[in-house]
């Protein structure tokens, strides 16, 4: 009875949760907790800050309140990048410092991020002194515009079971539909609004849940294949 009951109790799934470009941890923790309590508290969501204060204006000035952050800068075409390497280092520190992790949450910049690390650390240019990143879940997400960052993040496609929110009105939403084709069986969940971190609705709730089951599957799957080895 006891060890059958261990069984059915699966470990929440730990993320680590990178924010939007010039917003904060606090503040990605207050809009993922628009969701309801059935779907956070399956998961064991980790919050940080960026390593770098915003330098320049916050779009979320006046919505919410400051200090304000950025993984990283770049230009106006989103092409060349300044103090990359050094963001890979800094997260890769956090994962070491509050991990083990299984997966990576990412919104807008930060979903650049998380969808692009799992190809760059099986490329051994990235996160290499951590376990395998497992999970993403991406929200307004996009592809690294950088050439010599995305021949290495996308050099093949990406294997982790993950979940993409697409925005109708997302000015990122085709680039959002063409990280879509990198992964292998992406899950998605459309929603009406922007560039935003939706609600979940009695439509996106249910996707939503059937995806973190899923991931507690293959966890529960993992590590007992672990333990009996």
């Amino acid at each position: 009875m006891g060890e059958a009951a261990e069984l059915t109790i699966a470990r929440k799934p730990r993320f680590l949760c990178l924010h939007g470009f010039r917003t904060s941890g606090e503040i990605l923790k207050k809009q993922v907790h628009k969701w309801p309590q059935s779907v956070t508290e399956k998961l064991d969501l980790v919050f940080v800050d960026a390593p770098y204060p915003a330098q320049g204006k916050s779009d979320v000035e006046g919505i919410f309140d400051p200090p304000y952050y950025e993984w990283f800068q770049f230009n106006k075409d989103f092409t060349e990048y300044t103090n990359f390497e050094e963001c890979l280092a800094f997260i890769e520190d956090l994962m070491i410092k509050h991990g083990p992790f299984d997966g990576l949450l990412g919104f807008s910049q930060g979903a650049i991020l998380s969808a692009g690390l799992p190809g760059l650390q099986e490329m051994g240019v990235a996160l290499t002194k951590v376990p395998r990143i497992k999970f993403l879940i991406i929200i307004g997400g996009a592809m690294f515009k950088s050439s010599s960052v995305a021949e290495k993040a996308y050099a093949s496609p990406i294997q982790c079971k993950s979940l993409h929110f697409l925005g109708e009105t997302d000015f990122l939403k085709q680039y959002g539909i063409e990280l879509l084709e990198r992964c292998v069986d992406p899950v998605v969940i459309h929603h009406p609004k922007g560039h935003t971190i939706p609600r979940l609705d009695d439509r996106s709730l249910p996707t939503m849940l059937n995806f973190i089951g899923s991931i507690q599957n293959t966890l529960q799957a993992t590590e007992a294949n672990s333990e009996s080895a």
